[in-house]
C-alpha cells in the first residue's frame, strides 16, 4: 500500500471511530431545516470537505446572511401555505431556481431565462406558489443546470400535510399509510472535481475546452452533503461549515422510519436499505394512490430504491427483528414480551455457541453480546463504540464504487442505520 494511499485510509478509519463512539448523541429524528413562508436565499461561493482531506470548490444556497452551504437550506413548509423566495445572487453567473412539483410558480424581477427568470451577478429575483400538495420535493437551479446543479445549486423542500402534529400523529401525506415515528432524509449526490477545479480557475468558460460535461466521471457521493463517515457525524459540526446536514437513521424495533430519498444528481444510484425491504408509499410528491381518498394502494415493496435522478422517494421501513429464528434480546421462554417483539421467536436460543472470548477478534461496535440492548464482557481496550448495544445495518449505494471517497473504501454514498432497545432514547422531535 502506498504511504499516501495509508495515509488518507487511515484517517478515515479514525474519522469513522470518532463518529460511531457519539453515535447514539448524534441520531436525530427530525430533519434539520428552516421554515416559515417567506425565506431570504442568497447563491453564494465556498468550499466543502471529504473526509479523504481534500477540500472543493462549490456553490450553494444560502440563508441571508449564513455561509452557503451544500446542499441549500431545506425548506419546510405547510399545505396551503402561500410561499415566497427572495434569490439574490453573490456569483458572476446568472443563477435560479425552479420548483418541480409546485404549480403556478411565479417570478418577478431579474431577467428572463430559458425555463425561468434569473438573478444576474448581484441582482435578485422573486418566486411565489402555493404549497399545494404535501409530499417531499427538489428545488434547484433552472439555469445553466449540467454545471450549477453540479457545483451545488440544489436542495429539498418538505411540504406537512394539513393538520400535522408532530406531537400526536406524524404522516407524510393525509393518509394513515404515510403515518410515521421518525423521518430522515436521503438527497443523494455526486461531484466530478475536474469540473470544479476548472470553475474555481477559469470559470464556467474554461469547461468549453475540456469534455468534462460529457465525460461526467463523479469520484465522491454524497448523502446530504456529505460523504461517509461523515454522514454519520453530528449535525452542524464546526468543522464542516458548509455541509450542515448529517445522515444518520435511528430507530427502536417496531417504529416507522420515513425515508425521505431524493435524486439530487445526475447519475442513477440504487440505494440499498439493509436489514429489511421498505415500502414506498408516494414518488415526486404523490401517493401511490388509484384515486381520490385511497389509501397508498400502488405501493411496492422493495429492498433497493433505485434513486432517479430528479425524483423523490417516500418510503416506510420497519424492523423487529422477524424471521431471524432466535430470540434477539436473549430471552428465556417465561419472559415477558418486549413492545413490538417478533413472538414467534420468542425465547429462541442463539443459533450458535460463541467461542472463548480469547479465541474471538472483536470489531469496534460489538457490544460483548449478540443480543440487543445487553452488554457484556470485553477485554480491556476492545469494543467501546456501541454503548448502546445496537444493532446496526450499513445503508448504502448498490453501485459499490459509489462506496468510496476517491477509491477509498469506506465513504461515499453510505450511511448507518442503528437499531436501539425501547429503553434507548432518540433525539425525538421538538
Amino acid at each position: 500500500m502506498k504511504p499516501t494511499i495509508f495515509k488518507r485510509f487511515s484517517c478515515t478509519l479514525l474519522a469513522a471511530v470518532g463518529i460511531l463512539l457519539a453515535i447514539s448523541g448524534n441520531a436525530k429524528a427530525m430533519i434539520d431545516g428552516i421554515t416559515g413562508t417567506t425565506f431570504d436565499i442568497v447563491a453564494k461561493e465556498g468550499y466543502i470537505s471529504t473526509p479523504d482531506g481534500n477540500s472543493i470548490y462549490n456553490w450553494g444556497y444560502a440563508e441571508q446572511g449564513k455561509p452557503m452551504q451544500y446542499p441549500g437550506p431545506t425548506l419546510i413548509l405547510n399545505q396551503g401555505d402561500s410561499i415566497t423566495i427572495n434569490l439574490s445572487n453573490e456569483l458572476t453567473v446568472p443563477v435560479s431556481m425552479v420548483f418541480p412539483g409546485q404549480a403556478n410558480v411565479n417570478a418577478t424581477g431579474g431577467v428572463q431565462g430559458l425555463i425561468t427568470r434569473e438573478a444576474p451577478p448581484g441582482g435578485n429575483v422573486t418566486y411565489t406558489f402555493t404549497a399545494t400538495n404535501a409530499g417531499t420535493y427538489l428545488y434547484h437551479s433552472g439555469t445553466l443546470m449540467d454545471i450549477e446543479v453540479e457545483m451545488g445549486l440544489l436542495g429539498a423542500i418538505i411540504v406537512r400535510p394539513t393538520g400535522y402534529d408532530p406531537m400526536m400523529m406524524k404522516m407524510a401525506y393525509d393518509s394513515m399509510d404515510s403515518m410515521y415515528d421518525h423521518e430522515y432524509l436521503f438527497l443523494q449526490t455526486e461531484i466530478d472535481p475536474r469540473i470544479h477545479v476548472i470553475v474555481e480557475k477559469e470559470g464556467i468558460t474554461g469547461l468549453e475546452n475540456t469534455n468534462y460535461l460529457s465525460n461526467y466521471f463523479p469520484v465522491y457521493w454524497f448523502l446530504n452533503g456529505r460523504c461517509a463517515p461523515d454522514t454519520m457525524g453530528s449535525a452542524f459540526a464546526q468543522h464542516l461549515p458548509n455541509q450542515p446536514y448529517n445522515c444518520m437513521p435511528m430507530m427502536h424495533p417496531g417504529d416507522k422510519l420515513l425515508m425521505r430519498v431524493i435524486g439530487g444528481g445526475r447519475d442513477l444510484h440504487p440505494f440499498h436499505h439493509h436489514g429489511n425491504h421498505a415500502t414506498v408509499i408516494a414518488k415526486n410528491g404523490r401517493l401511490l394512490s388509484s384515486g381520490m381518498g385511497m389509501e397508498a394502494d400502488l405501493r411496492e415493496v422493495v429492498f433497493t430504491i433505485k434513486t432517479v435522478p430528479g425524483e423523490t422517494y417516500d418510503a416506510i421501513f420497519e424492523w423487529t427483528g422477524k424471521d431471524l429464528g432466535w430470540d434477539i434480546y436473549g430471552h428465556a421462554p417465561g419472559d415477558p414480551l418486549e413492545p413490538h417483539e417478533y413472538a414467534p421467536d420468542h425465547g429462541k436460543p442463539f443459533p450458535v455457541l460463541l467461542p472463548e472470548k480469547q479465541e474471538l477478534t472483536f470489531g469496534g461496535m460489538y457490544s460483548g453480546s449478540p443480543f440487543l440492548g445487553v452488554m457484556g464482557a470485553l477485554p480491556p481496550g476492545e469494543g467501546g463504540l456501541n454503548p448502546d448495544a445496537g444493532f446496526t445495518y450499513m445503508w448504502h449505494s448498490h453501485t459499490e464504487k459509489e462506496m468510496t471517497n476517491y477509491d477509498i473504501f469506506p465513504g461515499g454514498l453510505m450511511t448507518m442505520l442503528m437499531i436501539v432497545s425501547h429503553g434507548v432514547p432518540i433525539d425525538h422531535e421538538m
